[in-house]
C-alpha cells in the first residue's frame, strides 16, 4: 500500500524555498564545460573534434583555435534545459512529433558534451530516439542510436538501441513478439531509464492487448522497481496504473499514485492530466 500522506516539516520547507531560490537565480546562466583546472567555457563556445575539445569563440580568457583533450574536460555545469522534461512527457502520451519539436533543438545545442560527463545531450538524446522509433523512422533511430553508442564508454552498440527496434516492431506484429522483446530489456543488469521505458511502453501493449493484469503490473514496475529511471517516467506509469486500481475499487491506491504523479511531473501536461483525474475521483 502506498501512503497517500506526503507533508513536509518546516525546516525543510525552508531548505526548499532556498534552494528554488537559488535555482531561478541561475537559470539564465549558460551551461558551462568546466576543465579539471576548473576554469570553465560556455558549451556553445566550442566544438568536439575528434578526441579533443576546440575552442570556436572566444570567451573567458580563451582564444579561437586553441585545443584541449577531451579528458582534461571534468564535467558539465548549468541547468537542466527546459525542453526534457516536457519532451518526455509528449514521448510518453504518443505524441513523438510534438516531442521532438522540444529534443531535437536540445540534442543539437548540447551535442559538443555528448561525452563530458553531466551532460544534459544522452538524456534528450535517448528521450528522441524513442519518438523516431514511435514515428516508425528508422534511418533516425539507427543514425542517433550510433551517435548514443559512440557516446558511452561501454564498447558495442549501447542498449538503448534494442530499446528503438523493439518499439519499430509494426502493432500488426504479434502481441507475444513485441512484449518479449521490451521484457527482455527490464532486466536488473540494464541501465535503470532503459528499464523504465521498457517497461512503460511494455505495459501499453498488454493494455492494447486487454491484458490488463499484466499491464498493471508493468506500470507499477516502473516506479516500484526502476524509480531512478527518470521523475516523468513515473508519473507516466503512475497514471495508467491509477486508472487500473480505480477500476478495482482500490481508490486509496490509486489517489495515492496520482498525487505522486503531479509532483513527478510538475511542469509538463502529465501532471495537468494526473490532477484531472483526481478531481474525478473526488
Amino acid at each position: 500500500m502506498i501512503s497517500t500522506s506526503f507533508q513536509f516539516r518546516p525546516a525543510l520547507l525552508a531548505c526548499t524555498a532556498t534552494l528554488l531560490t537559488l535555482s531561478w537565480a541561475s537559470a539564465a546562466e549558460p551551461i558551462r564545460v568546466v576543465f579539471q583546472n576548473s576554469r570553465s567555457i560556455p558549451l556553445d563556445a566550442v566544438s568536439l573534434q575528434g578526441e579533443n575539445v576546440v575552442i570556436k569563440t572566444a570567451s573567458d580568457g580563451f582564444n579561437v583555435g586553441q585545443s584541449f583533450p577531451l579528458a582534461t574536460a571534468d564535467h558539465i555545469f548549468g541547468e537542466r534545459p527546459e525542453g526534457i522534461n516536457p519532451g518526455i512527457a509528449l514521448v510518453l502520451t504518443g505524441k513523438p512529433a510534438d516531442a521532438l519539436k522540444l529534443l531535437e533543438p536540445i540534442v543539437v545545442s548540447q551535442r559538443a558534451s555528448a561525452r563530458i560527463p553531466g551532460n544534459h545531450w544522452m538524456e534528450a538524446a535517448k528521450a528522441a530516439l524513442i519518438a523516431y522509433a514511435l514515428e516508425g523512422n528508422s534511418a533516425k533511430v539507427t543514425e542517433l542510436g550510433k551517435e548514443i553508442s559512440d557516446a558511452t564508454p561501454a564498447q558495442g552498440a549501447d542498449p538503448f538501441t534494442a530499446l528503438g527496434k523493439a518499439l519499430l516492431l509494426p502493432a500488426s506484429s504479434k502481441v507475444e513478439a513485441r512484449e518479449t522483446a521490451l521484457r527482455d530489456l527490464t532486466t536488473d543488469n540494464l541501465p535503470a531509464d532503459l528499464c523504465a521505458y521498457a517497461s512503460f511502453f511494455r505495459g501499453n501493449v498488454l493494455k492494447e492487448a486487454k491484458r490488463a493484469e499484466e499491464a498493471l503490473e508493468a506500470y507499477l514496475a516502473v516506479p516500484c522497481l526502476f524509480p531512478s529511471g527518470n521523475m516523468v517516467i513515473n508519473a507516466a506509469a503512475e497514471i495508467h496504473a491509477a486508472e487500473y486500481l480505480a477500476t478495482l475499487n482500490r481508490r486509496e491506491e490509486a489517489v495515492a499514485l496520482l498525487n505522486s504523479a503531479v509532483r513527478d511531473a510538475t511542469g509538463t501536461l502529465l501532471s495537468a492530466d494526473a490532477n484531472k483525474r483526481l478531481e474525478s475521483l473526488k
